[in-house]
């Protein structure tokens, strides 16, 4: 099966992108990394050879014929279609596809020479024919005609290859195809939509939907999992993050694109007591465990939990979640056991169905767990709010809460974040950052330069190889924290009657406390929010950073650079009003102010842009 939803994570190319396009060829053209993700992941482009090595007609026939609606079904051909070409030939199929779809010709001596290196004037000819052109739209004699189009439409942004005759590198392939993407056909509608796929708002190849929907998954990883997918990968990605081959454990959801080598693993579940099944059990949409809703993502997984599954009301079941946080697959809990760690945001009592159409009360926890998300389990003890929990999971299904020691690691993160002092950070380490009930999941990178005193650390874990693989740090960078636009306030009445009145934009969504008793010491303009929007605990005005303007993920204010939040906000104003805009905005705009929450070295980061 094969996923259409978004992906915010990056994905990064199976080929190894060493070249840099001179700017005078690059014109408008793409990043070369970004061109080849397109290409790869539609499956016209693959292989493993260096980029500046030239591409035979061969090999460009069997990109030409990838590019075509249905052209990843081509086999062997059933004979050999040319003396230089026999049956037994790699290209065969791809060569007798393309001359009996016009495409390209063979020799006057009735050669097809596979092996020779294409040429420009070759390659632009079938891109042509597959945008819907013939010998008849051509003005003069071949090639200038078709060289003249291939120009104008803009396939040779990126291409390095100048004269008819120059062959063409496989990076010029790329580019070429690349563009073949957003070119027009003669009927006038993108190429792209050809195959099922869209440009952006920009008129570009939409990259992450195209691999997005290119990907296929969802599958459960068992012992065999390479030989399984039938490819062996160049890239893995585990939760996110690149790492080994090895690292991909038995019930990690993989999703997979063969044409870029490529795997993403997630490794994420649920564990706890099935509290609700919706819309029915005739046909579920989403589950409720362990105090948390998932939508269910698949088939197999609606089946499981149907009521012609085997699973009901009550039962304990693990959830395996998918990319997008989706239920992907039910499994065994004896045979997925496994535990979380967190940190306890409330223990009170709740109530659960016993299966039988009753239910039962019991002391619940929730936690906010290393993954930044909320759990419930059910409890023998009450835990104080605050304090580090382990929920364990045997192999009945049952929960264990225990709580944990307070952390004794301190130090300063190296400059690329694999350490904390002496202490290297694992592949793929779940750390999580919490300020009150809320958390951010960070990155070891975002770590970068930090000292961290003992009390920024409230907990953390060691692998078998002393790598830290779990660590909970206590409002460390500041991302658990909301941000936004003060748009009003107003003090009122006197004395012991005196109330405030605030109104705030927090990343477009707008709220007021009318009559607060608070006075939180904000003035207009970016703040930043700790609790419930609703009713929050305090606001602090961010400090700014002067005029400046937006460029490489930096705010540039003179010789300064600060550097930008992950969920850096861009406000447009316009006549006294502030408007929810983009980061595109703030690049054009030239002239802006930004606005963080503390130094860089103390982990601060540009939070709010505003454009007037």
């Amino acid at each position: 099966m094969k996923t259409k939803r978004l992906f915010s994570a990056i994905l990064a190319a199976c080929l190894t992108l060493a070249l840099v396009l001179p700017a005078s060829a690059a014109g408008n053209a793409a990043s070369l990394d970004e061109a080849t993700q397109a290409v790869t992941a539609l499956g016209i482009f693959n292989g493993t050879e260096s980029l500046s090595s030239k591409v035979t007609r061969a090999e460009f026939v069997a990109m030409a014929v990838r590019a075509m609606p249905g052209g990843d079904g081509v086999g062997q051909a059933a004979t050999s279609p040319y003396p230089d070409v026999p049956r037994s030939h790699w290209a065969s199929g791809y060569v007798e596809a393309a001359v009996s779809r016009g495409l390209v010709t063979a020799f006057s001596d009735g050669t097809f020479r596979p092996n020779q290196e294409v040429k420009l004037a070759e390659a632009a000819s079938m891109v042509l024919s597959l945008l819907g052109y013939q010998a008849g739209d051509f003005s003069g004699s071949y090639p200038s005609g078709q060289l003249a189009m291939y120009h104008s439409l803009k396939l040779s942004q990126g291409v390095t290859a100048a004269g008819a005759a120059s062959p063409l590198t496989r990076q010029d392939a790329v580019y070429l195809f690349y563009n073949l993407l957003s070119a027009r056909t003669k009927d006038g509608s993108p190429y792209i939509q050809l195959l099922g796929h869209s440009l952006d708002a920009a008129g570009k190849p939409d990259v992450v939907a195209l691999v997005n929907g290119q990907m296929e998954g969802p599958a459960v990883a068992q012992p065999n999992w390479r030989s399984d997918l039938g490819f062996s990968p160049s890239k893995v990605y585990r939760n996110g993050a690149p790492v080994d081959a090895s690292a991909v454990q038995r019930y990690d959801v993989l999703y997979w694109n063969a044409s870029m080598g490529t795997v993403w693993a997630y490794s994420k579940k649920a564990t706890g007591t099935i509290q609700a099944i919706e819309p029915s059990g005739a046909s579920p949409t989403s589950v409720t465990v362990a105090g948390r809703t998932y939508a269910i993502e698949t088939s197999a997984a609606s089946y499981d939990l149907s009521d012609l599954g085997g699973y009901r009301l009550g039962n304990t079941v693990t959830l395996l979640l998918g990319r997008s946080g989706g239920v992907a697959a039910v499994a065994d809990v004896a045979a997925s056991a496994g535990e979380r760690v967190g940190v306890v945001l409330s223990s009170e009592k709740a109530s659960y169905p016993d299966g039988s159409g009753g239910s039962y009360t019991a002391q619940t926890v929730t936690i906010l767990a290393t993954d930044g998300q909320t759990y419930q389990y059910q409890s023998h003890g009450a835990y104080q709010k605050g304090s580090v929990v382990r929920a364990i999971v045997n192999d009945k299904g049952e929960v264990t809460l225990r709580g944990l020691g307070g952390g004794s690691l301190s130090g300063k993160v190296n400059a690329d974040g694999s350490k904390i002092d002496k202490h290297p950070i694992a592949q793929g380490a779940e750390i999580l950052d919490v300020s009150d009930k809320r958390g951010a999941v960070v990155y070891p990178s975002r770590l970068a330069g930090l000292n961290l005193d003992r009390g920024d650390v409230l907990w953390h874990s060691l692998n078998t190889r002393g790598e830290i693989d779990t660590m909970i740090l206590k409002d460390v960078t500041g991302d658990a924290y909301q941000y936004g636009i003060l748009t009003r306030f107003e003090e009122m009445g006197e004395g012991m009657s005196r109330f405030y009145s605030y109104a705030y934009d927090l990343a477009g969504t707008s709220y007021s406390l009318p009559s607060s008793t608070t006075r939180f010491r904000v003035s207009s303009g970016p703040i930043q929010l700790l609790g419930d929007p609703s009713d929050p605990d305090r606001l602090y005005s961010l400090t700014s950073a002067g005029t400046g303007h937006v460029s490489g993920g930096q705010f540039i204010s003179g010789s300064k650079k600060y550097t930008l939040s992950d969920g850096v906000l861009v406000y447009e104003n316009r006549d006294g009003r502030y408007y929810l805009s983009s980061l595109a905005r703030a690049e054009s705009a030239g002239s802006v102010t930004g606005w963080y929450d503390k130094a860089e070295s103390e982990g601060g980061r540009i939070r709010v842009i505003v454009v007037r």
